[in-house]
């Protein structure tokens, strides 16, 4: 199959709908159709959740806070084809604006810090899903996404130029949705100036994340140790994203 027509799912009503599969981990290749990364699903009718149940989807895992459960609802939580979970990854962790540090950067490492149990929770549940594909979402895909979809690219051995690769990828798919993005953030009450530099998907703040997990904790298994992942759990990470290699 050709992988650039498997990377990016075009589901109606999605913008950044993408597999993890096909990358080099080393001797081994990620497999596709294992997990999923996703932005908002609220815009899915029915033919739309169809056609991802339809591509294996049996787990659906969303990263988002209540609020924004309130406002969009995600449709998939009453879909009895799937296993819906919610867990806010963030949780009450918001962005600290400054004009002279990457503002995306400090969340990171904030969620990675502050929010381990809810990335081990994650993990377990991709971890320990039946056979099917995992799909987790945020709103765009890419923030709260991107560290949970990092970790297991890690986890299976991708590299790290392979890994902004993939993170970079939503630049493009959801710049589409960016104005919806920022006009439903002014209506809540964001400043416009200060929020539109959190839409960035700069290659170099998932490539600092990186490097401080290396630097904090030498490697992504010792960082979900000290985090509280079991390590059969992890070894069950590899398994779902390799299979037997």
């Amino acid at each position: 199959m050709n992988s650039n027509a498997m990377r990016h799912l075009p589901v109606k009503g999605t913008y950044n709908v993408r597999d993890l599969g096909g990358y080099s981990a080393g001797e081994a290749t990620t497999l596709w159709r294992r997990v999923l990364r996703a932005d908002g699903l609220h815009r899915l009718d029915d033919e739309g959740m169809a056609v991802l149940t339809g591509e294996g989807v049996r787990v659906v895992i969303d990263l988002r806070n209540g609020t924004e459960l309130t406002h969009q609802p995600n449709p998939f939580s009453r879909n009895e084809a799937v296993r819906y979970h919610n867990i806010s990854l963030f949780d009450t962790l918001a962005p600290t604006y400054r004009p002279d540090a990457d503002t995306l950067l400090d969340l990171y490492v904030r969620a990675l810090r502050e929010r381990r149990e809810a990335i081990c929770a994650v993990l377990s549940l991709i971890a320990d899903a039946d056979d099917g594909v995992v799909l987790f979402h945020c709103t765009a895909g890419k923030d709260r996404t991107g560290i949970i979809a990092a970790l297991l690219l890690l986890t299976a051995g991708v590299d790290t130029t392979t890994i902004l690769e993939d993170y970079s990828l939503t630049g493009s798919l959801i710049a589409p949705m960016v104005d919806d993005i920022l006009a439903n953030a002014v209506a809540q009450g964001a400043d416009i100036e200060k929020f539109r530099p959190l839409l960035a998907c700069d290659p170099a703040t998932m490539a600092a994340t990186i490097a401080f997990i290396e630097q904090e904790y030498r490697t992504v298994a010792d960082y979900l140790g000290w985090a509280g992942l079991p390590a059969e759990t992890v070894s069950r990470l590899r398994q779902r994203l390799l299979g037997n290699s």
